[in-house]
């Protein structure tokens, strides 16, 4: 369990930067590249491997970073029209209701074993999510129904595939470099648009935002790599795991929001919480 504390602590860390960006007037954009660039570089001084650099693209899991690379800049190119359009609570419940896609991979390809405790737990954590994340005042508009509907399908495939390729093709040992090729795919796509953009002078580079992509790589990096040796342990399954995780993001960075950030908390919210601590129990205490 020890890896996934550690999991949701460093999520809510990120959690913590990026409403710092705001605060500092930090372009998003920039600190997410330059943020992949220095997540790469902590994954392979923290690789223990021996081979090389150009010895990666021969690995049994280098087109499964590849497409999960792919998936990283696609994904939160969605997530940031989506949050520009619908608002921030659309994201928080699309984005971490998509959960419901590994539990169910775990459940029906894997064999899982699925309880009536469990059962009531994921039900209760899906029900938390939402209530924990949605908002007054953010009007849902109706004919951007794809944008939310693509998170869930992008987000819950992300997490689907970063767990089968971690199960068939990645050694213990291998952890970090895996990880750190998905974010060097990541960080050569976003350089490619960067270019594009400041050459077509739409963006304007700034060593803040330099500064700012440091700061975020590094627990970033940490999050998939502490997800990832979550999901190596031994008697705990991926239904389990990704339940506990997402509700456990959802919570603390609510209690941060509030707590760090005076962020005001509905009564919807609070049922929500009180939901994630219901769900998290019953989850974890029969397995």
């Amino acid at each position: 369990m020890i890896y996934i504390v550690l999991s949701v602590l460093v999520n809510a860390l990120l959690f913590i930067i990026f409403k710092l960006f705001d605060k500092y007037k930090v372009d998003t954009f920039q600190a997410i590249v330059f943020n992949y660039l220095f997540a790469f570089l902590v994954a392979y001084s923290q690789s223990n491997v021996t081979y090389s650099l150009l010895e990666i693209p021969k690995q049994k899991w280098f087109f499964g970073a590849v497409i999960l690379g792919f998936l990283f800049i696609i994904i939160f190119n969605v997530m940031a029209k989506t949050v520009q359009k619908m608002g921030i609570s659309v994201v928080a419940v699309a984005s971490k209701m998509s959960v419901v896609i590994p539990i169910l991979f775990g459940i029906l390809i894997y064999k899982e074993a699925i309880g009536l405790y469990k059962i009531i737990g994921i039900i209760l954590a899906l029900i938390a999510v939402y209530f924990s994340s949605v908002k007054k005042g953010e009007v849902f508009n109706i004919k951007l129904l794809y944008l939310p509907i693509v998170l869930f399908l992008g987000s819950g495939t992300l997490d689907t595939l970063l767990k089968y390729i971690e199960k068939n093709f990645v050694q213990a040992n291998e952890t970090a470099i895996y990880t750190g090729t998905i974010f060097l795919v990541a960080v050569l796509l976003g350089f490619i648009v960067m270019i594009y953009l400041v050459i077509s002078k739409k963006l304007k580079l700034s060593f803040k935002n330099l500064i700012a992509g440091v700061i975020l790589g590094i627990p970033n990096y940490f999050s998939i790599y502490f997800l990832l040796k979550a999901l190596q342990t031994k008697g705990l399954d991926s239904s389990t795991i990704f339940t506990v995780n997402n509700v456990g993001i959802v919570l603390l960075s609510s209690i941060i929001g509030l707590l760090l950030f005076k962020e005001k908390l509905s009564k919807m919210n609070y049922f929500g919480i009180i939901l994630s601590v219901i769900a998290i129990l019953l989850i974890t205490l029969f397995i």
